[in-house]
């Protein structure tokens, strides 16, 4: 039986006021919070949906500021990613603005970008990849990732996908918010629902730039 009931509102609330407050003070002062209201429910959550789409990995709340001018040590959101191929793979995420869910190529090696461009150029398995797309945007999926200002190398500026040539990370994602279903155990619902639909896409990316 699952153990995930939902995100309280206290999460996106905490999250709030770490964007006012990024400081070592509030977090030691408020870690409960994040314990309790995020990072509970988030390893229950995944634990959930774990049968269907396999383990995760839960992103540490702390960030890497070696080399960032902004010297915040906390990360506004909790991740969770679900990796199907190296740089592939399903996302789930809760911040102040609520719950995010994404699905795509959110990294991709030298070699896995020459993949991806080359299967994008093929009329066959490149128009697959845009129906995929086409049926995502239809079903209020956001279409995002890393793009080049202009044609990749090798590559006409008329070729017909040549916006999708030019990504070099393609994901596609939805924004919940703060739904009144949020803390309840629908939002594993949801979540199970987004993923599902984000499938064609994460198993056409993995076949394609996966080892």
């Amino acid at each position: 039986m699952s153990e995930f009931a939902g995100f309280p509102i206290a999460g996106p609330d905490f999250y709030e006021d770490l964007e006012a407050d990024n400081s070592r003070t509030f977090w030691a002062a408020n870690k409960h919070l994040y314990d309790e209201a995020v990072k509970r429910p988030m390893t229950a959550l995944v634990a959930d949906l774990e049968p269907g789409f396999g383990p995760a990995k839960i992103f540490r709340p702390y960030r890497d500021v070696r080399f960032s001018k902004d010297k915040s040590p906390y990360k506004t959101h909790q991740g969770a990613v679900v990796h199907t191929a190296p740089g592939v793979g399903w996302y789930v995420q809760i911040g102040a603005p609520g719950l995010f869910v994404a699905g795509g190529l959110y990294a991709a090696t030298p070699e896995q970008l020459t993949r991806l461009r080359t299967t994008l150029d093929d009329d066959v398995r490149g128009t697959e990849l845009e129906k995929i797309l086409d049926e995502l945007v239809r079903a209020d999926y956001t279409l995002g990732g890393d793009k080049l200002k202009t044609r990749p190398k090798g590559y006409p500026i008329d070729h017909p996908r040549i916006d999708l040539l030019r990504h070099r990370t393609l994901v596609s994602s939805r924004e919940f918010g703060t739904p009144g279903w949020l803390a309840t155990p629908r939002t594993a619902t949801e979540v199970r629902r987004s993923w599902e639909t984000l499938r064609p896409l994460v198993e056409w990316l993995g076949a394609v730039v996966g080892t």
